[in-house]
């Protein structure tokens, strides 16, 4: 049974963790992901569609279980996401990089080290992004994998 105190500090914490309430706040966190341009989906084409059935196909092997399929496609899509979240992390380092030779403290260790500084809060809401699509296709693996422990669902062709 808790207790008064941790009844107490649960409602605090609670009230910490809710996200944040006003309008502006709001807005503000809507647009997180926008500056990345991870929010919006994969770009819809025939081509498109054409690499995330054929990586599925890979991932869910030789069946036609359509649940499987189901499963491998949102792997392969979650797949996809994490190659973009990385795209965009070796893109923020390269421009770290340059930024590093460029800008104006002299000495080069304090060059690097702002450079750093500049783009190490990015990185670190990159990191989120990638660890969900990790998560994403770690999920939908283990729903294969549980799908084929149901029954011999694993057919060779």
């Amino acid at each position: 049974m808790a207790t008064e105190r941790q009844i107490a500090a649960n409602r605090r914490n609670a009230g910490k963790s809710t996200g944040p309430r006003s309008r502006a706040g709001k807005q503000r966190a809507r647009g997180n992901a926008y500056q990345h341009g991870l929010t919006t989906g994969l770009i819809s084409s025939a081509a498109f569609a054409q690499k995330i059935e054929r990586l599925a196909r890979k991932i869910a092997g030789n069946t036609e279980d359509e649940i499987i399929l189901e499963h491998a496609r949102s792997a392969a899509y979650a797949e996809y996401d994490l190659a973009r979240v990385r795209r965009v992390k070796v893109a923020l380092i390269e421009r770290c990089s340059v930024e590093a030779s460029a800008t104006v403290p002299a000495d080069k260790f304090e060059r690097t080290a702002e450079a750093i500084r500049h783009v190490l809060p990015e990185l670190a809401k990159l990191d989120r992004y990638e660890s969900r699509a990790v998560a994403r296709r770690d999920r939908a693996i283990r729903q294969i994998v549980k799908e084929r422990s149901r029954g011999n669902v694993y057919q060779n062709k």
